[in-house]
């Protein structure tokens, strides 16, 4: 430390670098906290800034988005003060994987949230590029500037988005940038690297923005909001909102003639040019990646979604593209409704530096050095969700490790948030991971209407969720059980008029009495269709009608689950602390290495590492127990004679 070139600006208790949406939760998380927190952007310009897609939450990422919000994170309260449309998603399916998505108003999402962290009085905002993290003997000290500035910190967060070593990729054009051509973040990669982290290179991109007056709606079709609006924040239940007000979203489809012109310039693409690049998503390809990987689709949903209400920007979802600029634009008009359109900023691809997550504990922290953790996409994941998740979970066990207090860490039966955070620091990733709902084994019982219940006491016990918070989780909560109660009690028997209501929605008649619990099992009746049979019903909000029908209606299933929680539980609750798996007879060499690669805090984790098998998760709990027979012995005083 003595030997840092440069002026000491501040001493704060966590430093987070990069304010994108990793950035800002880990910010106002430790703040909250009551730890002095300094957020660092290359731009302020870029804070929360959404420089792909223009829209929060979807399959699977809003439930991250309900969760962030019940354990008191910022996200979801900032977007339902700030979105131009919202649609409830796979209403036809089950509760388990709807989810909510809504278009954002992006310039002002960033402006609110912007102002927001500027009000809190125990965060810095600071416009300066980080170059290098201090280490003392293991132990995070702060960090410098290329400016000189010297801020010293006991933890440090890296929050850094695509802007570490960013290069932009636009057919034969490739420069070093951030996003929308902001400058990138060139020097801390090195750094990294010096403290023996590896990095690797990930991909991704956003299509096109076009003038709105160009465009012809009239052949598209149009795509409109919810017309009962459900906001994300669990504050905000009570709040009523004009759906009239939405705007409107478009959908069109590629040609024939688009899928021509992309198979003849596809060598043009800077991802099929022969040259090696970083890996891209999987589930949001380039429209030049859909023409390869999908050549027998005749056409391509395009979607065209408002960018902000302040700007004729168009976003069109679906053509996001390394081509060149000129390619792009021709590709754009052979579109229904695009024939005559002004591209207004290309689509590019951009790469830049990540880690490979299972290096980090499931805090999120670095296991070679103390008091550094990582969240957001340097750790190789894809969206402004995944990574708000993350940097909410950072910023807060910063702050708990500043105190001298347990990690706080959400397990796979708990959260979605436990789930991404344990594939990336167990499973690891070799493409930018996305959420979704296939990847949660018990999303039954992890449904996003049910996440403040599931929650916010957790988010209140750790000092981050306002008392406002968790006595409308204790009142919502108590509300499903008497009303799941009362309809176990109340009884109907096979009247002539209850039979009329039965046929009358095409169900069975009852041949002999039965509770209102009984009845709402069957699945062509819903809690509100009984009301006709319940006339004394209480007057309750449509967030806990909603709950008492999925509870009953999947008491059978939800049991099912939880015996299988239980048994999950069991596995995590087996603690691991082994410093050389390679010492353990019967391990497979491969499973010896993989354990030592990751480090996994229990049974349960280890059985979840790509290479080892249930016959190595066995030997290990034999060697569990033997380990544990020697330490009664130790302390018995008995011998091996004995």
């Amino acid at each position: 430390m003595e030997n840092i070139q440069g002026y000491h600006r501040s001493d704060v208790d966590v430093a987070v670098v990069g304010a994108g949406h990793a950035g800002i939760e880990a910010a106002f998380a430790a703040a909250r906290l009551g730890k002095k927190v300094a957020l660092f952007s290359i731009s302020l310009d870029s804070v929360a800034d959404m420089p792909c897609n223009p829209n929060i939450g979807g399959t699977g990422k809003g439930h991250l988005v309900r969760e962030i919000d019940a354990l008191g994170g910022e996200m979801a309260l900032v977007i339902d003060e700030t979105f131009l449309q919202s649609r409830m998603l796979n209403t036809s399916k089950g509760p388990a994987i709807h989810s909510l998505r809504v278009q954002a108003d992006k310039k002002r999402y960033q402006e609110v949230m912007k102002r927001r962290l500027e009000e809190e009085e125990k965060i810095q905002l600071v416009e300066a590029e980080v170059d290098r993290i201090l280490v003392e003997e293991g132990q995070v000290r702060g960090l410098t500037t290329v400016q000189g500035a010297i801020f010293t910190a006991p933890t440090v967060i890296l929050c850094t988005g695509t802007f570490l070593n960013g290069t932009i990729l636009m057919g034969p054009l490739t420069y070093s940038s951030g996003p929308h051509n902001t400058k990138p973040a060139l020097h801390l990669s090195e750094d990294l690297r010096a403290h023996g982290i590896d990095l690797r290179r990930f991909k991704t991109g956003t299509p096109p923005r076009i003038n709105r007056r160009t465009v012809d709606f009239s052949q598209m079709i149009i795509q409109e909001g919810d017309r009962e609006i459900v906001p994300f924040s669990f504050l905000n239940q009570d709040k009523t909102y004009d759906a009239s007000k939405q705007w409107p979203c478009y959908l069109t489809r590629t040609t024939a003639e688009t899928k021509a012109l992309i198979e003849a310039n596809i060598t043009r693409s800077t991802m099929y040019s022969g040259g090696k690049r970083g890996v891209g998503p999987r589930y949001c390809p380039s429209i030049e990646d859909k023409m390869v990987r999908f050549p027998d689709h005749e056409a391509h949903q395009i979607f065209l979604e408002p960018e902000s209400a302040s700007t004729l920007e168009v976003y069109v979802d679906g053509m996001s593209s390394t081509m060149p600029e000129e390619v792009q634009m021709e590709a754009i008009r052979t579109l229904p409704g695009l024939e005559k359109a002004e591209v207004m900023r290309s689509a590019y691809g951009i790469e830049y530096d990540c880690i490979d997550a299972r290096i980090l504990t499931r805090s999120l922290e670095l296991r070679t050095i103390s008091g550094l953790f990582f969240a957001g996409q340097i750790n190789g994941s894809s969206g402004y969700e995944e990574a708000a998740c993350q940097g909410l979970m950072a910023g807060i066990n910063a702050a708990r490790k500043i105190d001298g207090l347990s990690p706080f860490v959400l397990d796979r039966s708990q959260a979605y948030i436990g789930v991404l955070i344990d594939d990336l620091v167990t499973k690891g990733t070799n493409e930018p991971y996305r959420m979704m709902t296939s990847r949660c084994e018990y999303r039954l019982s992890l449904r996003q209407d049910n996440a403040d219940l599931r929650l916010t006491k957790l988010g209140y016990e750790i000092g981050l969720a306002s008392r406002e918070r968790y006595l409308l989780a204790e009142k919502k909560g108590r509300a499903i059980d008497e009303e799941v109660a009362r309809l176990s009690a109340l009884m109907v028997t096979p009247k002539a008029e209850v039979n009329a209501f039965l046929e009358g929605l095409g169900s069975s008649p009852l041949k002999t009495g039965g509770s209102l619990a009984d009845l709402l099992r069957r699945p062509e009746i819903s809690y509100d269709k009984l009301a006709e049979l319940d006339p004394d019903r209480p007057s309750l909000p449509k967030e806990v009608r909603m709950e008492v029908e999925n509870r009953i209606k999947y008491e059978g299933y939800i049991k099912k689950q939880n015996i299988q929680i239980e048994k999950f539980k069991k596995m995590e609750s087996r603690r691991l602390f082994v410093e050389d798996y390679g010492k353990i007879h019967g391990l497979k060499k491969e499973a010896a290495q993989k354990l030592n690669q990751v480090q996994p805090e229990s049974v349960g984790q280890a059985s979840r590492i790509s290479g080892v098998s249930p016959a190595d998760i066995n030997v290990l709990l034999v060697y569990l127990e033997q380990e544990r027979r020697e330490r009664q012995d130790k302390r018995e005083g008995r011998t091996d004679h004995e």
